[in-house]
């Protein structure tokens, strides 16, 4: 077969599979693109939207890694939070305060002693803090930590599967390339002809410009 698809050709959460290009001559015919074109705008086509395909691959993994960056530092944060609600909870009834360096700001601490409570404050974001109780507050916590931890193994899987789809469209790149090298006539024609497009994190269609 001339042109098969990583994964069938279906997608992940968004992201669609890269079309494997066997043969660029049998996969051009079998579009119906005319390969012998005077200004060789089949090869053109495709060599752009495999281009354009690429940048928009590694755009979404740019912001995929920015977001597993963020919940690896996120996990920890709600893992020392934990810790720190198991303690309270344990020297709950005893009577003993509780002496403990907290942060207030970066590479700033103070001491705190804090007495015999049965509730703690949990920020919950865009400055917003409630109170719970650590019953309560441990519950919370716990989702969100499972939460987090469901996350970045989606976020996992999908970077490896964008990783397969930039090969494959590489490969595929260098085929496009390659075959090129055996149509002088035509290499002729795409190398004055430049490429511009803008910029997108999406899978939308483009328009194909020339300078």
């Amino acid at each position: 077969m001339a042109a098969s698809s990583s994964s069938a050709l279906t997608e992940r959460r968004g992201i669609p599979a890269a079309s494997f290009v066997e043969d660029v001559q049998t996969y051009l015919n079998q579009s119906g693109l005319d390969v012998n074109s005077a200004l060789a705008f089949p090869r053109k086509v495709l060599l752009f939207f495999v281009l354009l395909r690429l940048q928009q691959y590694k755009l979404v993994e740019m912001k995929l890694l920015a977001q597993q960056r963020d919940l690896q530092a996120k996990i920890p944060d709600i893992e020392k939070c934990l810790d720190i609600v198991a303690t309270l909870q344990a020297r709950k009834g005893t009577g003993e305060a509780l002496v403990a360096d907290f942060e207030v700001s970066e590479g700033i601490y103070s001491r705190a002693c804090i007495e015999d409570t049965n509730s703690v404050c949990l920020w919950l974001g865009a400055n917003v803090m409630l109170e719970y109780s650590c019953e309560e507050a441990d519950v919370l916590l716990h989702k969100n930590l499972e939460n987090a931890k469901a996350s970045l193994d989606v976020l996992i899987a999908d970077l490896q599967f964008l990783r397969d789809q930039v090969t494959v469209t590489q490969v595929t790149i260098a085929r496009v390339y390659n075959w090129d090298v055996h149509q002088p006539h035509l290499a002729l024609e795409l190398s004055h002809t430049i490429f511009y497009f803008q910029p997108s994190g999406s899978f939308d269609g483009a328009v194909m410009k020339e300078k």
